[in-house]
């Protein structure tokens, strides 16, 4: 395996010979002379921008210095090192310029940048100095006592007054060249790996990020699939059912107006055929959103639900309007359990309570039926539990042998404002059918 950092390649016969030593010295020079460049620049800004014009100039000048030691890690580590900022959800300068202040790798960043232009730029031209300064320097002893005449003096220190004392000179800083190449790489190693640490992202705060991604893309998934259920509800409203309607209206006067005979039996069949399908497209509409949960919110919709039940059930629902996205995941969880505990439980009678309290919605569903429910069985309850998850809700069962069943949904939801919570009809109480 080739060897992707200084430290790495240190231990092979061959670094002296390869581009490793090389690699180093290009890096720390170029970080010298960028920490330079930097220090200059935050003496000009810690002067003028922070007292006229704030923190932004530093954060920025940290932001685009972490790009550039980015792209500079290169030369002495050949992983990518990944950018750690996330791309913001609005468009604009001021909701970029609130992302990246508010994350932690802006501030890891200007800290870097801090670092680089006070500390980290001398040392770095301090190690290339001495590591590739001084044997230098002694390799061209016979060269200076050449220029110089009878005598020079190599690194202002060591005099020399002969051509055999200035080769063992070079011969000196030839061997001083190699051998500082090994501390100069780890030193190079060093100073990358501190540059790793601060700018690209921490694995923890990586998959954090990657994860909260991807929850505000199922999020944004969920919104938009409920948008396009709502559509397609409006449409068959507004549109196929008005028209089935108008035919069935048309059939039966065909069929009032026809004599008695094969023609008047036909009609009748027709009449009664697109009578049941104008119910079962009303059944279809409701399945996919009702009207009475867009119109008066959950409690409301779980009332009707339970109405609409195989197993009589008690209902006791006290629900301000929620969220969208909230009221018809607990819509369609409660919907889910009903049909299960017609289905599958043998209850005889069921209860649903919703409340919401403390920033929670709430939902409970019991029934008094055989127990033993099993969420992997196919009975729809997983798809759910993922839906309930992507509100960062939670669902639980708890159905012992022999039962009872009890089927409990929470999604955390702001709490309505009292303007909101008073403008329309928001609660159902009541005890069910039976």
């Amino acid at each position: 395996m080739d060897p992707r950092t200084p430290w790495q390649a240190l231990t092979r016969p061959r670094f002296p010979r390869g581009s490793w030593p090389w690699r180093a010295v290009g890096y720390l020079l170029t970080g010298g002379l960028l920490g330079a460049a930097v220090c200059a620049v935050f003496l000009v800004l810690g002067v003028f921008s922070l007292f006229l014009v704030g923190l932004p100039p530093l954060l920025l000048s940290g932001l685009l210095l972490g790009g550039v030691e980015r792209r500079r890690l290169r030369l002495v580590d050949l992983d990518p090192a990944p950018d750690p900022h996330r791309v913001p959800t609005a468009p604009g300068p001021a909701a970029w310029l609130r992302l990246r202040a508010g994350e932690q790798a802006t501030w890891r960043e200007l800290a870097y940048a801090l670092l680089l232009a006070t500390v980290l730029w001398p040392l770095d031209l301090l190690a290339v100095a001495v590591a590739i300064g001084l044997p230098v320097t002694l390799l061209s002893a016979p060269v200076q006592l050449a220029f110089d005449g009878d005598e020079t003096k190599v690194v202002k220190a060591y005099l020399v007054t002969s051509y055999p004392e200035a080769f063992a000179a070079a011969l000196l800083g030839a061997l001083l060249l190699v051998a500082l190449a090994y501390p100069l790489a780890a030193f190079a190693g060093a100073r990358a790996a501190l540059a790793r640490a601060l700018l690209a992202p921490r694995e923890a705060d990586a998959r954090g990020g990657r994860i909260g991604e991807v929850i505000a893309s199922r999020a944004r998934l969920v919104d938009a699939f409920e948008a396009e259920r709502r559509r397609i509800e409006r449409d068959l409203h507004d549109g196929a059912q008005q028209r089935l309607v108008a035919l069935t209206m048309t059939l039966g006067l065909a069929r009032l107006d026809a004599p008695p005979g094969p023609l008047a039996d036909q009609l009748a069949k027709a009449h009664t055929e697109a009578g049941q399908v104008l119910t079962e497209l009303r059944e279809l509409i409701h399945g996919i959103h009702p009207q009475v949960l867009a119109d008066y919110g959950l409690g409301p919709a779980l009332s009707d639900a339970a109405d609409r039940s195989a197993v009589p059930v008690d209902v006791d629902v006290e629900l301000p309007r929620l969220p969208e996205s909230v009221e018809s995941a607990g819509y369609f969880a409660g919907c889910e359990a009903l049909a299960n505990i017609g289905k599958h439980s043998g209850a005889t009678r069921a209860r649903i309570t919703a409340r919401h309290t403390r920033g929670t919605l709430r939902i409970d569903v019991e029934d008094d039926g055989r127990g033993a429910a099993d969420p992997a069985g196919g009975t729809g309850l997983t798809g759910l539990a993922d839906r309930i998850a992507v509100l960062d809700g939670r669902l639980t069962i708890m159905s012992p042998k022999g039962g009872p069943t009890l089927l409990r949904v929470e999604i955390p939801c702001p709490a309505p404002t009292e303007s909101s919570a008073s403008s329309s009809p928001r609660t159902a109480s009541s005890s069910g059918r039976g």
